[in-house]
């Protein structure tokens, strides 16, 4: 299988399955099972672990704030809107591309829609769409069609009205800069070479937010549950590794957007072509039946959209919040490579693309 479906999640490093195994290991072994939160050296040695990979992830992101440790970037969002809005009765206001895990939380809590334009990134805020004492959710890289969003411009109209901006960083976390600013950032391991199963809530010093769940006193108090050791020093070492490559892995990504770019002309871009991160190219072509298409060239992992909604049978919310007909959402696939993708690869899977199209009578 030729994988192109780094947005719905990325293989794993072999250096954060390294800082893995350890944590991992049983009775007879090494210690690396121990409880973090017990007080005995097993114990003591895997709370120290947590910590090294908190301070890693941390590294990657803005100064004066404190990551904690969730399930995943959904948890994070969830934590963030529905707690957040307890303490700022103001309301809420977030993008109309945000991804599901915000966008839902949005539809419960009755929030103000923002909107994009027709290439998919946000229109200058306006203040008078933005709540008082509230939070405004705006993502850096949107999943769908990797569209740049203004985090900075939002935060400082968020500001302006005595709000918080909360930033959905997922998908640029470890490959573009996250701008500063946000007062929550919601991150995940697996789109960075880490872990399924373990992501982040970054909060701004200062803002009280309550927990999201009750039972213990892990995470500060702030997440109970037993934290993985093993899950942390993934996410950690990955991070850490995202840190060291940076300029690497996005010069890599620029070669294989120029080469993805030369094959396939004919198919036309979903979204801005300049404020974007060029790990995500989310195209369309009038007479291709999409589904046949993913039959035909069965050994390319590619999607129709978000992993996490691509089931529902739905036309994509984000294509059709930038304006595009329900029959070319319809028509549009969404590629995406990044370190582990060679070029002989990516060459392979378009030219199985782009037979699979003929096979339509589509040229």
């Amino acid at each position: 299988m030729i994988y192109l479906d780094y947005q719905a999640t990325t293989p794993l490093a072999p250096e954060a399955r390294a800082a893995m195994l350890r944590w991992l290991e049983g009775p007879g072994e090494g210690d690396g099972f121990a409880n973090p939160s017990s007080t005995h050296k097993g114990g003591r040695a895997a709370a120290a672990a947590v910590e090294v990979a908190r301070d890693q992830v941390a590294a990657l992101m803005p100064k004066g704030g404190r990551v904690f440790f969730t399930s995943g970037a959904t948890e994070a969002l969830n934590w963030a809107l529905l707690r957040g809005a307890e303490i700022l009765p103001g309301g809420v206001a977030g993008l109309s591309i945000e991804h599901a895990a915000s966008l839902q939380c949005l539809e419960r809590l009755h929030a103000t829609v923002l909107p994009v334009d027709s290439d998919g990134v946000a229109l200058p805020p306006d203040a008078a769409l933005l709540p008082e004492n509230g939070i405004v959710a705006t993502m850096l890289v949107n999943n769908e069609v990797g569209t740049i969003q203004p985090v900075a411009e939002y935060a400082a109209a968020a500001h302006a009205k005595n709000s918080l901006l909360l930033c959905d960083a997922v998908q640029g976390y470890g490959r573009v800069a996250i701008p500063e600013g946000a007062d929550l950032i919601a991150i995940s391991a697996h789109k960075i070479h880490g872990p399924k199963g373990i992501g982040a809530l970054w909060i701004r010093d200062g803002i009280d937010l309550p927990p999201l769940m009750f039972g213990g006193a892990q995470e500060q108090g702030m997440r109970s549950g037993t934290v993985s050791p093993a899950l942390c020093a993934g996410f950690g070492a990955a991070a850490a590794l995202a840190a060291e490559r940076l300029d690497e892995d996005a010069a890599h990504v620029e070669r294989l957007w120029s080469l993805a770019r030369d094959m396939l002309p004919e198919w036309t871009i979903n979204g801005a072509v300049d404020a974007r991160y060029q790990g995500n190219l989310n195209i369309r072509r009038e007479g291709v039946n999409v589904l046949r298409l993913m039959s035909d060239a069965r050994n390319i992992a590619f999607s129709l959209g978000s992993a996490c909604g691509s089931g529902s049978g739905k036309v994509s919310h984000v294509l059709r919040a930038m304006g595009v007909s329900e029959a070319d959402a319809r028509a549009s696939i969404r590629l995406g490579w990044g370190r582990y993708t060679s070029e002989q690869e990516l060459r392979d899977g378009l030219t199985a693309i782009r037979d699979a199209a003929r096979l339509q009578g589509v040229n």
